[in-house]
C-alpha cells in the first residue's frame, strides 16, 4: 500500500507559493447520486518532513484504500489540521447532459472555487494538485495534474477522503428517500443487489439515465 507524503507542497511553499491546495473527485462510477470533489489546504505547521506512527496523518491515503470506519476517524483528523477546504457537487441531471469525465472536473472546479471563496485567499499565490491526468478547465491559478495524485500526495490523499466521506453521506440521505435501491450499502454503484432494484423498482429521480442504459 502506497502512502501520501508532503513533499510537493513544500517545494511549493519554497518556490513562493503561499496557498497549496490538493483536489480529487468520488463516484464517478456509480450509476445513481452525485460526483462530489473536494479540495483542502493542509496546515503545513503541524506536519513533518516524515511520516512516523505518532504523526497524525500517517494513516491518510487515497479513500479507495480505506473503510467506512476508518474514514470517519480520518476525516476528523483531517479537519481539526485543514486551513480551508471546498466541495463540489454535480448531480445526475447534468453528468447525463455533459457526460461523467466533463461532470468530475466540474466538480473539482466548483470544490476549488468554494474553498477559495471561504478562504478569501484569492489574492495570494496559489498552486493547485489535481488527482489524475487532466488539469481543471476555467481556474485562474496555478495547477498541475498528477496520475494516481491520491496515492503520492497528501492533500490530494485528504481531499479524497472528505469528497468520499461527503458523498456517502448524500448517499445515506437518498437511502432514506428511495429505501427500496439499498443506497447506504451500495452508495449508488452498480452491484448485484442494486442491479436487482433497478429490475424491480425501474429508475428512481437520482439514477443517471445515460450510466444505466450500458449497465
Amino acid at each position: 500500500m502506497q502512502f501520501p507524503d508532503f513533499k510537493s507542497e513544500l517545494e511549493c511553499f519554497e518556490k513562493g507559493y503561499s496557498l497549496v491546495l490538493g483536489c480529487d473527485e468520488a463516484g464517478r462510477g456509480p450509476v445513481a447520486g452525485p460526483v462530489v470533489a473536494a479540495a483542502c489546504v493542509l496546515n503545513r505547521e503541524t506536519i513533518g518532513k516524515y511520516r512516523s506512527k505518532n504523526k497524525w496523518y500517517y494513516r491518510v491515503r487515497d479513500s479507495k484504500t480505506t473503510t467506512p470506519e476508518e474514514r470517519k476517524i480520518l476525516v476528523k483528523e483531517i479537519f481539526e489540521h485543514t486551513l480551508a477546504y471546498g466541495v463540489g457537487e454535480v448531480w445526475h441531471e447534468e453528468i447525463d447532459k455533459i457526460n461523467i469525465h466533463q461532470a468530475s472536473l466540474l466538480a473539482m472546479r466548483r470544490a476549488v472555487e468554494d474553498l477559495l471563496q471561504k478562504a478569501k485567499s484569492v489574492k495570494q499565490k496559489a498552486f493547485l494538485f489535481v488527482d489524475g491526468r487532466f488539469k481543471i478547465p476555467e481556474l485562474s491559478i496555478e495547477q498541475k495534474s498528477v496520475i494516481d495524485g491520491d496515492a503520492k500526495i497528501l492533500s490530494i490523499s485528504a481531499a479524497s477522503i472528505i469528497a468520499k466521506v461527503h458523498r456517502d453521506n448524500i448517499m445515506k440521505r437518498l437511502d432514506g428517500k428511495f429505501p427500496e435501491y439499498g443506497f447506504i450499502n451500495h452508495k449508488g454503484y452498480s452491484t448485484k443487489e442494486h442491479k436487482l432494484a433497478l429490475k424491480k423498482f425501474g429508475l428512481s429521480a437520482v439514477h443517471r439515465r445515460s450510466f444505466v442504459k450500458s449497465t
